[in-house]
């Protein structure tokens, strides 16, 4: 029996990338349909937290995050471009522009991608370039790792540009399902009706799935 868990993952995240490649791992090894569901990251979605947020929080983010990547031997830098352009006021007031260059841009392409079969491949492909390249959208770069999971960049984007207003209600669908599972936080897992959030409930997720049952493709 082929089992299924929801992933409600953002291209902002770096705790969505470092969780990926274990979940397109996952898909290849066991009997198990990793669904992609992108949504936006709370840059968009809540943009007063960060100006609500303790202040030392982000400084723990950074430093645990740097040394979580180096803990799974995986690549990391923050991410140049950064996914969402924000910047902060002489007050330290985060300022999030409506006009965002790239972040409903590659949500949109995740919706496409997971309908073309290979969302969790697109995800892992696309994040990987974003968290450990400079420029990463620059010249060549995307097309080619998008290429290298069977699809093409510039035939996306003209069905993004084409398709934006059912795009964005999937994108909202993924949105409310995620909020209906009992999280806000990417990324999150959902395995029947039940959420695991963060990249460090992925063993505790693969504990409740060979519990119902999982088993390794043959």
């Amino acid at each position: 029996m082929t089992l299924s868990v929801d992933v409600f993952w953002s291209f902002r995240s770096p705790w969505s990338y470092l969780a990926t490649p274990r979940l397109a791992q996952w898909q290849q090894a066991y009997d198990l349909e990793v669904v992609f569901r992108p949504v936006y990251p709370i840059a968009i979605r809540t943009p007063e937290f960060f100006n609500s947020v303790n202040p030392m929080w982000f400084p723990y983010f950074m430093r645990d995050v740097f040394r979580v990547a180096e803990f799974l031997e995986l690549p990391f830098q923050w991410a140049n471009p950064d996914p969402v352009v924000m910047s902060r006021d002489e007050h330290g007031q985060a300022n999030i522009p409506e006009e965002q260059p790239y972040i409903h841009r590659l949500t949109r392409l995740g919706v496409l991608a997971e309908e073309a079969g290979v969302g969790i491949e697109f995800a892992n492909a696309v994040a990987g370039l974003i968290w450990t390249t400079n420029a990463w959208d620059e010249g060549d770069r995307l097309s080619e790792v998008v290429a290298g999971v069977g699809l093409d960049l510039a035939d996306m984007d003209r069905r993004a540009t084409e398709d934006i207003e059912r795009l964005e209600e999937v994108i909202r669908e993924n949105e409310q399902a995620h909020a209906t599972a009992g999280h806000w936080g990417v990324p999150t897992m959902v395995f029947e009706g039940e959420p695991f959030f963060g990249q460090d409930r992925l063993d505790v997720l693969l504990w409740r799935l060979r519990g119902a049952g999982l088993t390794e493709r043959e």
